[in-house]
């Protein structure tokens, strides 16, 4: 029970940074509003109004961060075996290959069907 101390210690002097944080921005902070502020920042470009269930996005937004994190997750794969290379011998070699092999023909065919084409 004694190691669960700091660990509470720890936890408590997180929420009391957090709560002080936006206590103290509420009370210290500028209250003056105005349309500009209240406005959604949109990179300089007028806000256009939003349907009531939030617009529907492009299917390629979610096929691009779909293959962002497939190729993420593939480095993700690849530092442990580049860690253990000496320890794993031919097996790991042919493993990865095959793993790399199996990505690359992933990458090919959403290249050949236009998936890395922006419009």
């Amino acid at each position: 029970m004694d190691l669960a101390w700091p660990i509470v210690g720890l936890g408590l002097l997180a929420f009391g940074f957090g709560a002080f944080s936006v206590i103290a921005s509420a009370l210290i902070g500028p209250k003056k509003y105005n349309k500009a502020k209240l406005d959604a920042y949109e990179c300089g470009i007028e806000a256009t109004p939003q349907p009531m269930g939030g617009g529907k996005y492009p299917i390629r937004y979610y096929l691009t961060a779909m293959m962002f994190i497939i190729f993420d997750i593939e480095i993700m794969f690849l530092y442990p075996w580049a860690v253990n290379y000496g320890a794993l011998g031919v097996f790991g070699l042919g493993a990865v290959g095959l793993f790399l092999l199996i990505v690359t023909f992933a990458y090919f065919y959403d290249w050949r069907r236009g998936g890395l084409e922006w419009d």
